[in-house]
């Protein structure tokens, strides 16, 4: 036992600097799994892995570089458009002044001046310090697609060993084995297509009524769209908020609107996507996100709530299990 303890630290040791690329060729295989079994029925295993692992590489890979670098550009650009962002102060204290308010727009301004310039300054410097990490990043990505390559090829041992070594019965195995894909499908393919949507519809909408950044926008609202009750909403809000403070009322009204139809939206598109069978739990989905970040990185986005819902799930068909032994002993 011991010596299974100390092989166990050893290589958690060697696996934890990457463990997030690791974990995301996991996904990367689960998602791609029924291409996989496609391309098997024409070609061998090794021949169908590479495939798909070079259409990972094009697909995935390459576009996500390219993406960490123009987002990093405009989320420099968005702090400091935030940072230097002037405000129609006269515009907005007479439209305060209608409703009964007084306020000096420029007094809350320099009060909470040293406030803004720090929450941008924080922003530029992560975003700097993200880019500075990209060696590091090119390192993992090469990880990713390589054991991406090795579960696509021999997926199914790997299978077959986790079914071997559970120790439970084989028709818990198979409960509990159909659970889970479903969850996972909800919240890796599901939630993320629900989320894109909302993402690729706000990104249009900030595109057209000409907004800077709109790449960075696009993205923090894809992330914001994976909380339920969260969403686009945060994202366009603000934007609306700015307009207003601008003195740009018209396009205000139409990012409101917009903003509200897309916002609605997620309470058809995500149960459609996802189906009914397998929802998360809204708090298992908070949870696990921000649990998530912090243990596997920007992967934990996706594959927090799968981990706490699989504990869940796991949980429910042991006892169960468990349940039905112990019924069946004392009928006996």
């Amino acid at each position: 036992m011991t010596l299974l303890v100390i092989v166990g630290v050893l290589a958690g040791l060697v696996v934890l600097p990457y463990v997030q690329y690791i974990v995301f060729a996991g996904v990367l295989a689960y998602v791609f799994w029924p291409l996989r079994e496609r391309l098997v029925a024409r070609f061998r295993r090794d021949v169908s892995a590479l495939i798909i692992t070079l259409l990972a590489i094009v697909v995935v890979s390459v576009p996500f570089i390219y993406l960490l670098r123009e987002l990093t550009g405009q989320a420099v650009s968005f702090a400091e458009t935030v940072g230097e962002a002037s405000v129609d102060q006269e515009y907005v204290e007479t439209a305060l002044r209608e409703w009964g308010l007084t306020v000096d727009i420029a007094a809350v301004v320099d009060e909470n001046q040293q406030l803004i310039t720090d929450g941008v300054d924080r922003l530029a410097n992560q975003t700097l310090s993200t880019a500075q990490s990209l060696p590091g990043i090119v390192i993992g990505l090469v990880i990713l697609n390589f054991v991406l390559f090795v579960l696509l090829r021999d997926g199914q041992l790997f299978i077959r060993w986790v079914w071997t070594m559970l120790p439970i019965r084989g028709s818990t195995k198979r409960e509990l084995f159909a659970r889970l894909d479903r969850l996972m499908w909800a919240s890796i393919v599901g939630n993320i297509a629900a989320g894109g949507i909302q993402a690729v519809a706000l990104g249009g909408v900030f595109w057209l009524l000409g907004f800077d950044n709109v790449l960075f926008l696009t993205v923090l609202t894809f992330v914001l769209a994976l909380l339920p009750l969260v969403g686009a909403f945060v994202v366009w809000v603000p934007a609306v908020g700015y307009l207003v403070l601008t003195g740009q009322t018209g396009l205000a009204s139409v990012m409101l609107v917009f903003g509200l139809l897309i916002s609605a939206s997620d309470f058809y598109t995500r149960p459609l996507v996802i189906g009914h069978s397998a929802g998360l739990n809204s708090a298992i989905i908070v949870v696990g996100v921000f649990g998530g970040i912090v243990a596997f990185g920007p992967i934990g986005l996706v594959i927090g709530p799968v981990v706490l819902g699989g504990a869940k799930v796991t949980t429910e068909v042991v006892i169960a299990a468990r349940n039905r032994d112990r019924g069946n002993r004392r009928a006996s």
